[in-house]
C-alpha cells in the first residue's frame, strides 16, 4: 500500500504546480479582488481541475451538467450531461466532482449527485472518459448508494486525499435539530466524512476500506467513517502543501464553524452548533470528547458558511498559506491562517455588498451568492457566483 500511495502522489506532484510556501515570520493578509474569469453558466455548486496539465477548469451546474472552461471561455458543449439521473432544487443536485489522481492515466472521475432511487438517494458513481478525451455516460458505476430522509443536508464534496483515497461529505439527512440523531451516530453515513478506496473492491462492496480508517475493527459502526459529528460540511479541501483538511460545517440557527478534520474524530453535532449548545436539544450539554472548530462566526456576520481552500498558488505571494472561504447570505469572504491547529490571524477580504454600490457592473442584481470556491492545476483560487453563473477569480488588488 505504501508503494501504491506513494506512486500517487509522484503522478499529482508532476501534473499539478509546486505550492508556494508560507514565510517564516507572520505578515498581514492581504487585501483582494475578484476578477472576472468565466461567464454563462446555469447555477454553478463546484469548480475543480483535472490534474493532467490541460490547464481546464471543470464546473458543475447543480441541474446535473459538467462544464468546462479554457483559457477563460466556455466550452459550448458540456463534459457530461446526466439530467436525467438527478434531482435537483434547494440543496439537491450534482453537488460534487473530483478527478482521479491518474486521470490522465485511466480517464476515472467520480460524481456526487441526489436521484430518485426509491425515495430520494445520494449516488457517488464512477465516470469514464472515451478515447477522444469526452465524459462517456454510459461508463457509470455506482459505487455507494446513500438514502436521505429529507431533502436539504446532503453535503457533496467530493476529493482524493493526499493519501490516494476519495473522501466524502455527507450531511446529516436534513430537517432541523437532526431528528434521527445521525450526526452522533456511528452506524449511518450520515453526518460524517467518509474515506474509501476506488481502486480496490471489497467482497460486499464496489470500492474498498482503507485499512487504516479509523472504525474498521469497532462493531456497529461503518468502516468507510474517517470522522463524524458533522451537519452540513459545505465544501471541504486539502491544503496541498501540508496535507491538512479544512470544512466548513453549515450551523442551524446560531453558528457557522470552520474545522481541521482528523482521524476517528467527533466534531460535535447535534449535541453542539459550532462553539455552543444546540439551544433546540439541550442547552447545557456535555462536550467532553468533542472536537471544537478552530473558527465559528454567528449569524449577525453570516448565515450559511460556503468553506474554501488555502492559498499555495504563486502569482499571489503574499497570500501563500491563507484559507479563504466565504458566506453565501452575507456575500462576503474572509481569510485566515493556523498554526499548530491553532488560529492566528482572520481578516474580512470582500464584502460584497458594499462593493455592488462600487462595481455594480461586476455583479448581477442576484450579488456574490459564494455556492463554491475552487482551485486551478496552479493552485490559483476561484469563487462562484451562484445567481449569476459567473466565477471569479482571486487576485491582488
Amino acid at each position: 500500500m505504501l508503494f501504491i500511495t506513494l506512486g500517487l502522489l509522484l503522478v499529482q506532484t508532476t501534473a499539478l504546480a509546486a505550492p508556494c510556501q508560507a514565510p517564516d515570520s507572520l505578515t498581514a493578509i492581504p487585501d483582494i479582488k475578484l476578477q472576472l474569469a468565466v461567464d454563462g453558466l446555469d447555477n454553478p455548486v463546484a469548480i475543480t481541475h483535472a490534474g493532467d496539465g490541460s490547464g481546464r477548469l471543470f464546473i458543475l451546474e447543480q441541474r446535473g451538467v459538467v462544464r468546462v472552461a479554457r483559457d477563460g471561455k466556455l466550452v459550448k458543449q458540456a463534459f457530461l450531461d446526466i439530467r436525467k439521473r438527478v434531482v435537483d432544487g434547494g440543496e439537491k443536485g450534482l453537488l460534487g466532482i473530483a478527478f482521479h489522481p491518474r486521470f490522465k492515466q485511466n480517464g476515472r472521475f467520480y460524481l456526487n449527485y441526489t436521484t430518485d432511487h426509491n425515495g430520494l438517494t445520494t449516488v457517488i458513481a464512477e465516470y469514464r472518459v472515451n478515447k477522444n478525451g469526452q465524459a462517456d455516460a454510459a461508463s457509470k458505476r455506482i459505487l455507494l448508494r446513500i438514502k436521505q430522509p429529507w431533502g436539504n443536508h446532503n453535503g457533496g464534496q467530493l476529493a482524493f486525499g493526499p493519501d490516494g483515497y476519495l473522501y466524502i461529505a455527507t450531511g446529516d439527512g436534513g430537517s432541523g435539530d437532526d431528528p434521527q440523531n445521525n450526526g452522533q451516530n456511528l452506524k449511518t453515513l450520515l453526518g460524517a466524512i467518509l474515506r474509501i478506496d476506488v481502486d480496490r473492491r471489497d467482497a460486499r462492496r464496489a470500492y474498498g476500506i482503507p485499512p487504516d480508517n479509523p472504525f474498521i475493527q469497532q462493531q456497529n459502526a461503518r468502516p468507510e467513517i474517517w470522522a463524524w459529528g458533522l451537519r452540513n460540511p459545505w465544501r471541504f479541501s486539502f491544503d496541498r502543501l501540508t496535507g491538512d483538511l479544512y470544512a466548513a460545517d453549515v450551523g442551524q440557527d446560531d453558528v457557522e464553524e470552520i474545522d481541521i478534520i482528523e482521524k476517528g474524530k467527533n466534531y460535535g453535532w447535534r449535541i453542539m452548533e459550532g462553539n455552543i449548545c444546540t439551544p433546540g436539544v439541550n442547552p447545557t450539554c456535555n462536550a467532553k470528547g468533542l472536537t471544537p472548530p478552530i473558527y465559528t462566526y454567528d449569524h449577525a456576520v453570516g448565515r450559511s458558511i460556503t468553506g474554501g481552500y488555502v492559498y499555495r498558488g504563486n502569482q499571489f505571494p503574499e497570500l501563500c498559506g491563507v484559507y479563504l472561504y466565504g458566506d453565501f447570505v452575507s456575500q462576503a469572504i474572509w481569510g485566515l491562517r493556523v498554526k499548530n491547529g491553532k488560529l492566528i490571524q482572520h481578516k474580512t477580504l470582500f464584502a460584497a455588498r458594499s462593493l455592488l454600490r462600487l462595481a455594480v457592473d461586476y455583479f448581477s442584481d442576484e450579488g456574490l451568492l459564494i455556492s463554491t470556491f475552487g482551485e486551478d492545476e496552479n493552485g490559483e483560487i476561484y469563487a462562484a457566483s451562484y445567481e449569476s453563473g459567473r466565477i471569479y477569480k482571486i487576485v491582488k488588488k
